[in-house]
């Protein structure tokens, strides 16, 4: 099947064409021609199935269709939620490449970047705009923004936004626009939160599944690595440094966790940048630059980047921490592998967390290959008793990681470190040549 088959117009499908883009995956297959229809939908899709674009073109097209190039300003006639920033200005930017030959406009509108440079963009007028509920419903109080002319609601990654406490902005929202339009909500997985959601929102909707929920691609490669939490810096440095990895994403649990081991990369020799929601939005958006360029090549991040981060060939995700969701797994290691690429997913699990990973294996329904030789004491990854869960149903285990032994000092380099039995590991934390630093 072509996207010309599947009803596009000339100017997106030259569009797509100069994207390089040939055949459509199975969700733009299902889902376009649905939504050129008019039909409301429910589609369950991971991410890297090519979702973005199973959206956004047919909703540019039903906008072209009906465009009144003498209103002026532009009417907001398509909202399109996302959970994070870095979801939003990616989907901005499809949005942008995709209209590219069409008479419409968007914005992005998130938190982190000056609302003075929003309003003034929003009052110029605008056909369709990307935003995270909590700055929209910060402009919709400013009165900067009108959604009382949407013709298209689109959710993306709604289970996200809903992980993420935004139910009662995205309900709030739901009553400032009008009953009768087209609604879209696109989730990697559809518990009975989003089913609920689902009702709500969606009328007689139709639902599209492309892939098997709690399900990861099979051309990713996967592994664990049963090691004691002080080991885990020094094993990394080992792994990037002696396989040369150029690019590497690399998942922690917590903020300070993330600041703590890009700043022990760079004293490795790893050329190293650092992600979490207390980085300013211009800082995130350098270090995305900076590791999708290569001027990095490993990005520390936080669940901030589970979803929302398209990285075209990324080869390497590692879990430094494994999630306390089950199915935060699916969407760290989701990162590699797209578009039909082959990928490997790593996961440097200690005794401590040991419990977080039979819950994901439960999840999956299948045990994750272990390495049976890390160059370190065996150690083991049996849970003898479960762990309490919290009010938010997570698992926790026995130890507060907050206060966890903290790893081997800065200065100390990780090719100093020895065995527990004495032996030396030779190169351990031996990065790549070049300059040390952020690039």
């Amino acid at each position: 099947m072509t996207f010309e088959q599947l009803g596009l117009t000339g100017p997106l499908l030259n569009a797509v064409a100069g994207q390089g883009y040939i055949t459509p995956t199975p969700i733009q297959q299902k889902a376009i021609p649905l939504i050129l229809d008019g039909k409301d939908v429910l589609a369950g899709a991971q991410t890297g199935t090519g979702k973005t674009a199973s959206f956004t073109l047919p909703l540019l097209q039903r906008l072209a269709e009906n465009h009144d190039p003498h209103q002026k300003p532009h009417c907001v006639r398509a909202l399109i939620l996302v959970p994070t920033r870095e979801l939003a200005a990616q989907v901005h930017e499809s949005v942008k490449t995709y209209g590219a030959h069409l008479p419409l406009h968007a914005e992005a509108i998130v938190g982190g970047a000056s609302i003075g440079i929003q309003t003034r963009q929003l009052r110029r007028g605008c056909d369709i705009v990307v935003a995270t509920p909590g700055r929209l419903i910060d402009h919709v109080q400013q009165r900067n923004i009108n959604l009382s002319n949407v013709e298209i609601l689109v959710l993306d990654e709604a289970d996200r936004m809903l992980d993420m406490g935004f139910l009662p902005d995205i309900k709030q929202i739901m009553a400032l626009i009008p009953k009768k339009r087209q609604s879209l909500l696109f989730s990697a997985t559809v518990p009975n939160a989003i089913k609920s959601l689902a009702a709500q929102m969606l009328n007689n909707p139709v639902e599209v599944e492309v892939a098997k929920q709690n399900a990861t691609a099979e051309n990713v490669t996967e592994r664990v690595y049963g090691i004691g939490r002080e080991h885990k810096r020094e094993l990394l440095s080992y792994l990037i440094g002696s396989n040369n990895w150029k690019q590497v994403l690399v998942f922690v649990r917590t903020k300070h966790g993330a600041d703590r081991l890009e700043k022990q990369l760079i004293e490795d020799g790893i050329r190293t940048v650092a992600l979490h929601g207390d980085k300013t939005q211009g800082a995130r958006n350098k270090a995305l630059e900076y590791f999708k360029a290569g001027k990095v090549s490993v990005l520390v991040a936080t669940d901030i980047a589970a979803r929302g981060l398209d990285i075209d060939e990324l080869p390497h995700v590692v879990n430094f921490d494994l999630p306390q969701v089950p199915e935060d797994y699916i969407h760290r290691i989701g990162r590699t592998g797209r578009a039909g690429l082959s990928g490997e997913a790593l996961s440097l699990v200690s005794p401590e967390e040991a419990w977080f990973l039979v819950e994901i294996e439960k999840l999956l329904k299948r045990q994750i290959p272990r390495v049976a030789d890390t160059g370190y004491e065996p150690v083991s990854l049996k849970v003898m008793d479960a762990p309490k869960k919290n009010a938010a149903n997570k698992v926790t285990g026995k130890k507060d990681f907050r206060h966890a032994k903290k790893p081997a000092a800065h200065g100390a380099k990780a090719a100093d470190s020895k065995r527990t039995d004495g032996k030396r590991i030779e190169s351990r934390g031996k990065g790549r040549s070049g300059s040390r630093g952020k690039g």
